[in-house]
């Protein structure tokens, strides 16, 4: 058993014997996360739980693909590509951000007062793990005007999609419609531990995450947007989601580029993760307060 197996299994025993006080901490809604459910194991502090299990959006896909953004691909990645949401050319973009425990407590205001119109926040990974940052940060976007949503990162390999979907949801991951939060994203990328698609077949992997979006639209009515990259999904997925959820593609170049499974438009685009995952919404801002407001 590798030694990164060994760790992620021993901290799953330390988070059972524990579950008492996430209980006593209570859940994070969508409307407001006041309270941090993290449970940080007993000698560790809370930077080092957070370097050692939490895997930032896009981390993974940066590790094995790399990230050849630049200025100017960064310049052309705030301009509209492609179709909209509404099937039409687009006209518009809403520059976004999104941030996990590695950021810690962020400065808000300052993200604002340089344009930046709504945020992705990290809840949870797998079935053991929250940020413990994830109340200032999803409270912060969220008084400083920002719609925001959070998301989780998947390990497949764990446990069941529904199993993860109800962790998220009881931890932060929910959804209201009132116009200032965002669907739940799931965050799906290549594994940390090991196999590239988590020891599962391309039929599986598909199954598993179906598993975990009809689990998420029950218990929100609201399908998650799923978050990948076009190279990681063709090697391990083979289902087609395009006609429910939203997508998220990350590529760190200067085009949206293709786009995986089924998709013909995307809703988000994770386009450099230096100085910090930096997005784009493919529409205009009424689009996005849409996405935050209706029901699927």
């Amino acid at each position: 058993m590798s030694e990164q197996r060994r760790r992620r299994r021993s901290f799953a025993a330390a988070v059972v014997v524990a579950s008492a006080s996430v209980l006593l901490l209570g859940t994070l809604s969508p409307a407001g996360a006041d309270e941090q459910a993290s449970v940080i194991p007993a000698g560790m502090t809370v930077d080092q739980y957070v370097a050692q299990y939490d895997h930032p959006m896009g981390s993974q896909i940066r590790r094995v693909e790399g990230d050849q953004s630049s200025p100017s691909t960064k310049s052309a990645a705030a301009r509209p590509q492609g179709l909209n949401l509404d099937g039409v050319t687009a006209t518009a973009t809403v520059p976004g951000i999104d941030v996990s425990g590695y950021q810690g407590n962020v400065d808000w205001a300052s993200h604002w007062s340089n344009g930046v119109k709504f945020a992705y926040v990290k809840a949870t990974e797998s079935t053991t793990y929250t940020n413990p940052y994830f109340a200032q940060q999803y409270n912060g976007s969220y008084n400083v005007g920002m719609i925001r949503g959070a998301y989780h990162f998947a390990t497949p390999d764990t446990s069941s999609g529904a199993a993860q979907a109800q962790y998220f949801v009881a931890h932060g991951g929910g959804w209201s419609a009132d116009g200032k939060t965002l669907p739940g994203a799931l965050d799906m990328e290549y594994n940390p531990y090991g196999a590239t698609c988590y020891g599962k077949s391309t039929s599986a992997m598909t199954s598993w995450i179906k598993d975990f979006s009809d689990t998420y639209h029950a218990l929100t009515n609201k399908y998650p947007t799923i978050y990948s990259s076009t190279t990681w999904w063709s090697q391990c997925v083979n289902g087609d989601f395009s006609s429910t959820n939203p997508l998220w593609v990350a590529r760190y170049s200067s085009s949206v580029g293709t786009l995986p499974g089924g998709w013909t438009v995307y809703t988000f685009w994770q386009y450099t993760s230096s100085p910090i995952d930096q997005d784009t919404f493919n529409g205009a801002y009424d689009r996005l307060v849409t996405l935050a407001t209706n029901h699927d």
